[in-house]
């Protein structure tokens, strides 16, 4: 990892070994078939912000062969629950981090194979956390706009057992 990221906080998957980034991309699918179909990938994390891409492809189109509009709020969410996660008072295994709020306003088309999430923590209180997240394609040009908000929570039991979860993973 690079020096600057050490000093600044920001870890950019890009720049880490590939068995640290496959670590990354594992664990953003493990147990979420959604994560996996979407084909989502974690770009950046830092103290109060995340970065989460997701290819442009048939998995995330709809109907009319354009991009899903679920596809791009599972897109947001994820990366809004990151920054939430990390920008925050969460406590892992003793907590549950929710969605309590999420609106999304979708603005254009993207050109280019890619999307990318870019969400940054804008308050974060004992129990809510508010997020502000932007989708831009690879040309910087704004997809959709969102406004997020995570409750932080007791600890909750799954609704369905899951063999390989454990109790300190968020609910992402």
């Amino acid at each position: 990892m690079s020096e600057q990221n050490l000093t600044d906080g920001v870890i950019r998957v890009a720049d880490l070994p590939e068995a640290d980034r496959a670590f990354i991309r594992d664990e953003l699918r493990r147990n979420t078939p959604l994560h996996h179909l979407l084909a989502l990938e974690v770009v950046e994390i830092g103290t109060r912000h995340a970065v989460v891409s997701m290819p442009v492809r048939e998995e995330a189109f709809n109907s009319t062969g354009n991009l899903h509009g679920g596809a791009l709020a599972t897109l947001i969410d994820v990366a809004a629950g990151t920054a939430a996660a990390r920008g925050s008072g969460f406590r892992p295994g003793e907590q549950s981090l929710v969605t309590a709020d999420l609106h999304v306003r979708y603005l254009g088309r993207p050109n280019g194979d890619t999307v990318y999430a870019h969400a940054e923590v804008i308050k974060a209180g004992r129990q809510l956390v508010i997020v502000e997240c932007r989708v831009k394609d690879p040309e910087g040009r704004i997809v959709a706009a969102a406004d997020f908000s995570m409750m932080i929570v007791p600890l909750r039991q799954a609704l369905r057992p899951v063999p390989d979860v454990r109790p300190h993973d968020p609910d992402l």
